[in-house]
């Protein structure tokens, strides 16, 4: 059996960072998806994370960045306080990559780039090239 899930999509808001009480860390966000087929639809997952991921995209992710997520499906329910069962299905992240990068502090971003020439070519010569 397998349960593994790979998306690709933007972050709908900031992810809610909050911690268990014997202070295990963990976020939540939901990531916008697009459908690749017929009417250009888009699924809002919710998206779980735990430990250093959590504080990770707590600290680097925000409202709109594009952002891939590793992980598995899990379905979870509990009674509400009318005493409905409600049914939750998210996906656990073990692992999120950062796909856009953020707006660094107190600087211009192209300076920490040393291949970044604002689109201009770069003069590189046959013989610098390992190949």
């Amino acid at each position: 059996m397998l349960n593994r899930v790979i998306l690709i999509g933007r972050l709908t808001r900031d992810p809610e960072l909050r911690y268990t009480p014997n202070g295990t860390a963990t976020a939540s966000f939901n990531l916008a998806v697009d459908r690749p087929f017929g009417d250009k639809e888009t699924d809002f997952i919710p998206i779980v994370t735990w430990r250093q991921t959590a504080e990770a995209c707590a600290n680097y992710l925000r409202k709109g960045r594009l952002a891939a997520v590793e992980g598995r499906i899990q379905v979870r329910n509990y009674e509400n306080n009318e005493g409905n069962r409600v049914y939750v299905t998210e996906v656990i992240a073990d692992n999120v990559r950062f796909l856009e990068r953020g707006e660094q502090q107190g600087g211009n971003r192209n300076d920490s780039d040393p291949f970044n020439d604002n689109g201009k070519p770069i003069d590189i010569s046959d013989d610098d090239l390992p190949f």
